[in-house]
């Protein structure tokens, strides 16, 4: 058994146990910042105006602007940029296939060819274009989990969403549910890490071999991981249950949402970054 664990410690296992610790997506940075103090409300519709204005560019001028943009918010949070940084690491396969599909699909004037396939310019300014998107999208919503607790994103998200009580939607539920999400992705990444460790330590193996041996030895993690995170739902019931919980009928706010002078302020730098990112951002003669 020590043999095993020397030889697990040496491998690959432990990079796999370092991925999902490099998920940064639901996880809340704890650290005394502007960005931290303002309303959720400003940082759920910056985000998602932020993101809307990345499929807006047609020209990387738009794209290097958006950087600025979220470099000068980054700094504001005080968050670490390796910690903001680690995140994309999960995501790295998913922007090759990503610009791998875009060089050789697009249709357009030839600039290369390997064997059959063909990348053209247009194609390669796709790929580029849809790389730094994501990148700028992922960095840009984990800003948002790590300077924003998930009691006040609830709040946030249900104060939003407050209209959509007109037409009896569930305002406070969906809300609920939203940040019960986000609360548990951490939560069940830590869950599988030690699942992992357990199984390396009676010697698993989850890195030779190839992708479709892999998928098989990942087969024993399921089921120990659908059973912890059924126990834990139920547990997260039962204390809802025991306080009370019937839902947002009634409900009173220990913290009720109340906007101060810096939060009009990041409003109208929501607002002038908007503006000014899709002026330049559409512009035809710039590269």
């Amino acid at each position: 058994m020590r043999v095993l664990t020397r030889k697990a410690k040496a491998g690959g296992n432990p990079v796999r146990s370092n991925m999902l610790r490099d998920i940064t997506l639901g996880q809340y940075y704890q650290t005394e910042s502007v960005i931290h103090k303002m309303d959720p409300r400003v940082k759920l519709g910056g985000t998602l105006l932020f993101i809307i204005s990345l499929f807006f560019f047609k020209n990387y001028a738009g794209y290097v602007i958006a950087a600025l943009f979220l470099g000068m918010v980054i700094r504001l949070s005080k968050v670490p940029f390796r910690f903001m940084v680690k995140g994309m690491k999960t995501i790295v396969m998913l922007m090759m296939i990503t610009v791998v599909f875009n060089l050789f699909l697009t249709q357009g004037t030839p600039l290369l060819t390997i064997w059959k396939l063909t990348i053209t310019q247009e194609g390669l300014k796709m790929a580029i274009s849809m790389a730094i998107r994501l990148t700028l999208l992922i960095i840009g919503s984990s800003v948002m989990t790590l300077t924003t607790t998930p009691n006040n994103l609830t709040d946030g998200m249900e104060k939003m969403m407050g209209p959509l009580k007109v037409f009896k939607v569930p305002v406070h539920e969906v809300a609920m549910m939203m940040s019960i999400a986000l609360r548990f992705i951490p939560i069940l990444l830590e869950e599988t890490d030690k699942i992992m460790k357990a199984q390396i330590a009676r010697g698993a193996d989850f890195e030779s071999g190839n992708i479709f041996k892999r998928a098989k030895a990942m087969v024993p993690l399921l089921v120990p991981l659908f059973i912890s995170a059924f126990r834990r739902a139920n547990d997260l019931a039962m204390a809802m249950e025991a306080r009370c919980y019937r839902g947002g009928e009634g409900r009173t706010k220990m913290k009720p949402l109340i906007y101060h002078k810096r939060d009009y302020i990041a409003y109208g730098c929501i607002a002038a970054y908007m503006v000014i990112s899709i002026v330049v951002g559409r512009l035809p003669f710039l590269p």
